[in-house]
């Protein structure tokens, strides 16, 4: 089992680091380790999060992993000079990992995934809002 740590990513810009904090490690199966981007703009039910929990099938043979995530539009009102939300960004994975493969087949799947989501062609996918054609 990995151990709860603060994240590091690149934000856009590529070379600029942004952590994501852990805010609460896993207590077992079904229950969510929490990450926040404290840095972000806003008060804390404001700013960026990240959820993953995983849990066994009814039958013991797959781990499925989940990941959710937010992330708000933030904005400081002119009028009020309070911080609002406009609306949130989202993101919903579920990952089924088969426990009678090898690990190095595992390995890779755990690796190339997330590597693909992190593809330049992924993050164009995203910020556009279309599938590559």
């Amino acid at each position: 089992m990995p151990a709860a740590a603060n994240i590091t990513v690149k934000k856009a810009d590529g070379t600029t680091d942004i952590v994501w904090t852990a805010i609460a490690a896993s207590g077992g199966d079904k229950s969510p380790a929490v990450f926040r981007s404290e840095t972000a703009a806003g008060t804390q039910g404001q700013r960026p999060v990240l959820q993953v929990s995983a849990r066994s099938n009814a039958a013991g043979d797959v781990r499925r992993i989940d990941i959710s995530g937010s992330f708000p539009g933030v904005y400081t009102n002119t009028t009020t000079s309070q911080t609002e939300i406009r609306s949130k960004m989202t993101v919903q994975a579920s990952f089924a990992v088969p426990q009678n493969v090898t690990s190095t087949d595992i390995n890779e799947f755990a690796a190339q995934i997330p590597n693909l989501l992190a593809s330049a062609l992924m993050k164009s996918v995203i910020g556009t809002g279309f599938a590559p054609t």
